[in-house]
């Protein structure tokens, strides 16, 4: 804890932290299989995969891989599909819209670094409700996704902060090992999608249940609007 100062923003990963954003994934990868005469996968199998976007996806329902033949047809059709309808059933986690507001009530400032490309993401953060943040960085941001730290290198660079002003929340390791590498305090979301390994082994700075956990923990940690202003 006395590593990182008071935190002047707190960075998000989109998918499965902010958002469920899982039914309208898999909406369109089922539709990928409906149009070939396929059964659709079962959404407790899609799920876990929805932070790890097509290529998990893909992985789960078709079993190809990246390198696969067939596998960037199905890429492609997956886009097309989620393009043309992702906000049906997607909202943001409960508590989500009290934790920003509480966030900005301690003087903080709140941005979102994804690995979703900005093809998808400038029309969904709007169109969700996420608009107020103060960057987005998206997958196709910077040269590097997560798990490499450019992405929230560039993110704490825009707010015009150092990264160790900055916590990063996110529901997947890869978010754990980025938010590391750029020298910030880590949170790992229980309430997201998580994927196969459990959180309690990502090595996060703190292992959250809920929005509201983060939160109590954001109003423990900052001592008050006025000190933290910029």
């Amino acid at each position: 804890m006395s590593l990182y100062p008071a935190p002047r923003a707190i960075l998000f990963d989109l998918d499965g932290t902010l958002a469920d954003t899982a039914p309208d994934l898999a909406a369109a990868l089922n539709l990928l299989r409906t149009v070939r005469g396929l059964e659709p996968t079962p959404y407790e199998l899609l799920r876990p995969q929805a932070s790890h976007g097509a290529r998990g996806m893909i992985g789960v329902s078709f079993g190809l891989k990246p390198q696969d033949d067939g596998f960037d047809e199905l890429r492609d059709g997956f886009f097309s599909n989620y393009e043309a309808a992702m906000v049906v059933h997607s909202t943001l986690f409960e508590g989500v819209n009290e934790l920003l507001a509480g966030i900005a009530d301690a003087g903080l400032r709140w941005g979102i670094v994804t690995n979703k490309p900005k093809r998808f993401t400038d029309p969904l953060v709007p169109q969700i409700g996420l608009a107020l943040a103060s960057c987005v960085i998206s997958g196709d941001t910077t040269p590097h996704a997560k798990p490499h730290p450019a992405p929230l290198l560039e993110a704490a660079s825009r707010l015009g902060l150092a990264p160790e002003e900055c916590w990063y929340v996110g529901d997947d390791l890869r978010d754990i090992q980025a938010g590391h590498a750029a020298g910030m305090r880590t949170i790992a979301c229980q309430w997201g999608y998580c994927g196969a390994i459990e959180p309690a082994a990502w090595g996060a700075d703190h292992l959250l249940a809920s929005p509201a956990e983060l939160l109590a923990l954001i109003r423990a940690t900052v001592p008050s609007p006025t000190s933290l202003a910029a």
